[in-house]
């Protein structure tokens, strides 16, 4: 693994900036989408495609790679935009994004884009998916696998009933190659997830269900990449890492915002925020 110098850092800090300012464009031209959680989670994005995953972007199919499953399929511009900077497909097909005939739809399309493991929609089902898959790959290449499986879930998600099963099962079969990764931002569409149906205390839930849980600033990159790389070598059971991050994060319009959730910025909201993020 690459050592995670200061100027490591820098650069990944930079990449995710970048794949935010892209995150504004598509979702200006698109005129819909989700702003809050796509700028929030591009650290965590930036953190995976160009540090902490094996993967390859010539061969996107490649056997050993790691897999990774969006479950809140609707923060996928920065799903699209970090695929894109990481060399998957084109930067200017990403103003295609939500338009008709596009690769790129509202809620990832499994069959349109490498390295999209699922197609996901209605949230709540991408844990599950990831569990099924880490239990395939233990039954045809046994626990000494090297591949990692990682899911990213909203903290919103938790509201349904499935998540939970999804992390019984997980934990009673002490899957040590599964890192969830929660979006706890807080807010989803209707308000604050605390007002909504209360999650706290969310650490210590986790904890009884036979998973280590780590607690980290989701838009430090540092953080992020020293959590996951913990996470690596715990082998006896699954690990989730919750990761506190800012809705909107690098747009002080937008950030801390649950009506950011699900609209996107106009051609001047747009302008705005490209002028905060270019001057960072």
């Amino acid at each position: 693994m690459e050592d995670l110098t200061n100027e490591k850092i820098k650069f990944l800090e930079e990449k995710a900036n970048e794949i935010r300012q892209s995150i504004i464009e598509m979702l200006v031209e698109a005129k819909s989408g989700h702003t809050a959680g796509a700028l929030g989670m591009a650290d965590v994005f930036t953190s995976l495609f160009f540090y902490s995953l094996k993967h390859n972007p010539k061969e996107p199919f490649w056997e050993e790679r790691d897999k990774v499953v969006l479950s809140n399929g609707h923060i996928c511009p920065v799903y699209y935009a970090t695929l894109a900077h990481a060399g998957y497909l084109p930067t200017e097909e990403l103003k295609t994004l939500r338009k008709f005939g596009s690769r790129l739809q509202g809620h990832p399309h499994r069959a349109f884009l490498p390295l999209l493991e699922t197609s996901s929609g209605p949230i709540g089902c991408g844990l599950s998916q990831t569990v099924g898959m880490a239990l395939a790959d233990r039954i045809k290449n046994g626990r000494s696998s090297s591949r990692q499986f990682y899911a990213l879930l909203s903290d919103g998600e938790h509201d349904e009933g499935n998540t939970w099963e999804a992390y019984l099962l997980a934990g009673k079969e002490k899957i040590g190659n599964l890192t969830i990764i929660i979006d706890r931002n807080n807010i989803q569409i209707d308000g604050f997830t605390e007002n909504i149906l209360p999650l706290e205390p969310l650490k210590e839930k986790l904890g009884s269900f036979n998973l280590d849980v780590q607690s980290i600033d989701g838009n430090n990159i540092r953080q992020i990449i020293e959590a996951i790389e913990k996470a690596k070598k715990i082998s006896d059971r699954p690990s989730v890492i919750i990761a506190n991050t800012i809705p909107g994060k690098g747009v002080k319009e937008f950030e801390n915002k649950f009506e950011w959730h699900g609209k996107p910025p106009t051609p001047k909201e747009g302008e705005i925020a490209l002028k905060e993020l270019q001057i960072k």
